[in-house]
């Protein structure tokens, strides 16, 4: 089962990867292109051309995990790309909706009433 947290950082891969790969072949691609071990914490998420498919891979402590969905309808939206063009941090709620196929572009966020609130001058 896929446990998504607050805590946790989700970095999103720049380019759709070809799904043959598997555990080992997308850790090589963090590596490769990102830099980065795959140890060090985190999601990492890539999408296959289509964007119909979804592979989500984490570091658990004691091996690395795998989750694989895929959409009968439809695409995964892609997040607005970083400035570097090489990965997409997000957060958990916006992974979250991703998976459900929701498109982010439509979601409006309702600001807490306290934020909203103005100062009224009264003379």
């Amino acid at each position: 089962m896929l446990h998504i947290d607050t805590d946790t950082k989700y970095y999103w891969f720049h380019d759709p990867v070809d799904f043959r790969k598997a555990l080992d072949g997308l850790s090589g691609l963090i590596q490769e292109f990102l830099r980065r071990e795959v140890t060090d914490g985190g999601f990492w998420i890539f999408v296959n051309l289509r964007r119909n498919a979804i592979k989500p891979l984490k570091w658990e402590g004691d091996g690395l995990a795998m989750y694989h969905k895929r959409l009968e309808q439809g695409a995964f939206e892609e997040p607005q790309k970083s400035v570097d063009g090489k990965q997409i941090i997000i957060d958990a709620n916006q992974l979250s909706l991703i998976l459900h196929g929701i498109r982010l572009s439509l979601v409006v966020r309702n600001l807490h009433p306290s934020s909203n609130r103005r100062l009224l001058r009264v003379e």
